[in-house]
């Protein structure tokens, strides 16, 4: 403990001396470190809403990740239905064209057309994003979660779509055996029928219409989902934004304060200064 007792004056002048540092270091934290609340015992109640709303945002940033990444399944699914339609579509002129050929000119069709076939196949086992494929497989499927705080999430089930589903086991079912030869034994074996081609077409328009109708839905899913990521790309920032305000600090605010504040300390000191005199000058009447 200190013997020493300064005059009322000193006293006070260096308690406002002291006061006025403080504030000072306290602005030139909140400069240095661009944040007025920096830990709870800045704030208790802003730090720990700013705190909220920062968790929230990490949360759905994580989940915008798992949107994009959504879109991009969705997207692989809708160019695959794009290229199958195409493929199918080939089919179909190779039919109408064996309509008019000779029997040597339809075996090579023939050929032609299994060649396709097998390629519509390989062509929608291929269409996977990370391990995911919508197109190949009625098993599968693709869950979006929009947040954690709700069960607010969006489920695509798969389609098979796969040649040999939906062509042998499902467009010539319906039909004679010589339509179904069209596929398993070639063009020659159905003669001069042309019926059974023109069969055949309307069967692969039938499965151009479905796999177009499954574009479609997919393609609906895009664009929810797109919408959904521009959402919370939107709310990210609006949460950001909200905990910027609880905590970030003004900076031409904190200037004008650090300003104001080392004039009062140069002020303050100059007070000490002459308190102190005062005291001496008082002393020296005892000498």
């Amino acid at each position: 403990m200190s013997d020493i007792i300064l005059g009322v004056a000193t006293q006070q002048n260096l308690l406002a001396l002291q006061g006025i540092n403080s504030n000072l270091g306290t602005t030139q934290g909140h400069l240095s470190s661009g944040l007025k609340v920096a830990s709870a015992l800045d704030d208790a109640v802003k730090f720990f809403q700013a705190q909220s709303l920062g968790n929230r945002a990490s949360d759905l940033a994580l989940r915008k990740d798992s949107i994009d990444q959504g879109i991009s399944s969705l997207t692989t699914a809708v160019n695959a239905t794009q290229s199958a339609i195409s493929v199918l579509q080939q089919l179909q002129g190779i039919l109408n064209a064996a309509k008019t050929q000779t029997a040597a000119q339809r075996a090579s069709a023939a050929k032609q057309f299994s060649t396709l076939a097998v390629q519509f196949d390989t062509l929608l086992n291929d269409a996977s994003y990370q391990g995911l494929n919508l197109v190949n497989s009625s098993k599968s499927s693709l869950t979006v979660q929009f947040s954690n705080a709700t069960a607010s999430k969006l489920t695509i089930q798969g389609q098979n779509l796969l040649y040999s589903i939906v062509v042998t086991a499902g467009l010539f079912s319906k039909v004679s055996n010589a339509a179904k030869n069209l596929v398993t034994q070639g063009f020659s074996a159905v003669s001069n029928n042309t019926s059974y081609f023109d069969t055949a077409f309307q069967s692969l328009q039938n499965a151009i219409d479905k796999i177009q109708s499954a574009a479609q839905s997919v393609g609906g899913n895009v664009t929810f989902l797109q919408t959904r990521l521009d959402f919370t790309s939107q709310y990210i920032v609006t949460l950001q934004g909200g905990a910027s305000k609880l905590t970030v600090a003004d900076v031409n605010l904190e200037s004008t304060n650090l300003v104001t504040l080392q004039t009062r300390q140069q002020l303050a000191i100059q007070s000490l200064s002459i308190a102190t005199q005062s005291e001496q000058a008082v002393l020296r009447l005892f000498r």
